[in-house]
């Protein structure tokens, strides 16, 4: 009778487990949300991570949230934790254009003030943790200040973030996460990769923006593999994610970053159904809620679909404009990828462009992929 319901109890465990493990895929899927008005609709069991965006650095070197309405929206997703109580909630720092983190990350007194403070506003909100999005250590960016000495000074401040959020954790008895977001190519050059990849729990990696205002021809701004028809040496998911590797960061410290946007061109010059042509005007700005709506399946607009880059693009020839984004079938490519190289998972921008969540649907799925038997 013993051996008998024991033998139900393992039985009746082993259920319980492989059903957990068929509800959530093994790679994670970090979204970031935008500071705003309020927040968009977020389904918090298709997501591991929330990465709200952005504080910034003052110029005291103290990280802090720009605009009164951060705390409530911090407050809100806080409670999406009632639907998925694994879901994580991060606070980024930084973003195209913000400033300061030269001088925050320059010495010992203002890498205090910058993680004192971080810490300080971690603890206050409830959060899982600090996602560091520095564009870009050495470089010089949109105006920012910058430096030679910005390379080792950064794996400082995030070795300097890491003891403290790990002395944090022992206290409290919970994990905190450090992450960033880096991209590849120039904006690595001021990385030390192998060293943060040791500090930090994953990299967040912009695999998007490849073409855009101030590129010289359109074509794919998202794409996982080299056009055909792309210039050699173009970048690519793929060559970006190759070179982080090669780096030293173990494939699972690595998430894949998608597009929930677009990007559109003007006055393309006739040929190739306008991609990897020369254009005059544009480079801007599509989300996939305007592309779904507006252009896609609209009059005088094709889809195409490129075979060797796994993107989409459509193409007005009437019109000479030319756009370039993510979709279902390309995220569900990016998403075998991420399975095939054994990465960590995929990280998207923004949840507010998405329409109705297809792209994040798609995404979930995708990944979902490895845990069906």
């Amino acid at each position: 009778m013993f051996r008998t319901l024991a033998l139900l109890f393992l039985i009746l465990v082993s259920t319980v487990d492989v059903a957990a493990s068929a509800e959530r895929a093994p790679y994670r899927i970090v979204g970031y949300v935008s500071d705003g008005a309020a927040l968009p609709k977020i389904s918090a069991s298709k997501l591991d991570v929330v990465n709200f965006a952005f504080a910034r650095v003052g110029e005291d070197h103290r990280v802090f949230l720009p605009t009164p309405t951060a705390p409530q929206r911090l407050r809100e997703l806080g409670e999406l934790r009632r639907d998925n109580p694994r879901l994580k909630i991060v606070l980024s720092v930084g973003g195209w254009g913000a400033g300061n983190f030269s001088e925050a990350a320059a010495d010992a007194a203002a890498r205090k003030a910058f993680v004192d403070s971080s810490v300080e506003l971690v603890l206050a909100h409830d959060l899982d943790g600090l996602d560091v999005d520095w564009e870009y250590p050495t470089r010089p960016g949109p105006g920012i200040s910058h430096s030679p000495a910005d390379r080792g000074n950064f794996s400082l401040l995030l070795e300097a973030l890491r003891a403290r959020f790990d002395a944090l954790g022992r206290e409290r008895g919970r994990e905190y996460l450090l992450t960033i977001a880096a991209a590849d190519g120039e904006a690595a050059s001021g990385l030390e990769i192998a060293r943060i990849a040791r500090t930090l729990d994953w990299i967040n990696l912009m695999s998007y923006d490849f073409y855009g205002s101030l590129s010289k021809t359109t074509g794919h701004h998202a794409s996982l593999f080299r056009s055909a028809s792309g210039r050699p040496g173009s970048r690519t998911a793929q060559q970006g994610v190759e070179e982080f590797l090669r780096a030293g960061v173990p494939p699972r410290k690595l998430n894949l970053g998608v597009a929930f946007y677009g990007r559109h061109f003007d006055e393309v010059e006739p040929g190739n159904d306008g991609l990897n042509r020369p254009y005059h005007r544009g480079g801007g700005y599509l989300s996939w809620r305007q592309i779904s709506t507006d252009y896609l399946h609209r009059e005088g607009y094709v889809r195409h679909w490129d075979e060797r880059a796994q993107a989409p693009w459509l193409w007005n020839a009437q019109r000479r404009h030319f756009i370039s984004y993510d979709d279902p079938q390309s995220l569900r490519a990016k998403a075998a990828f991420v399975r095939e190289q054994g990465l960590g998972g995929i990280m998207y921008w923004e949840h507010a462009t998405d329409a109705d969540e297809q792209l994040l649907d798609a995404v979930d799925a995708g990944l979902r992929e490895a845990a069906k038997p």
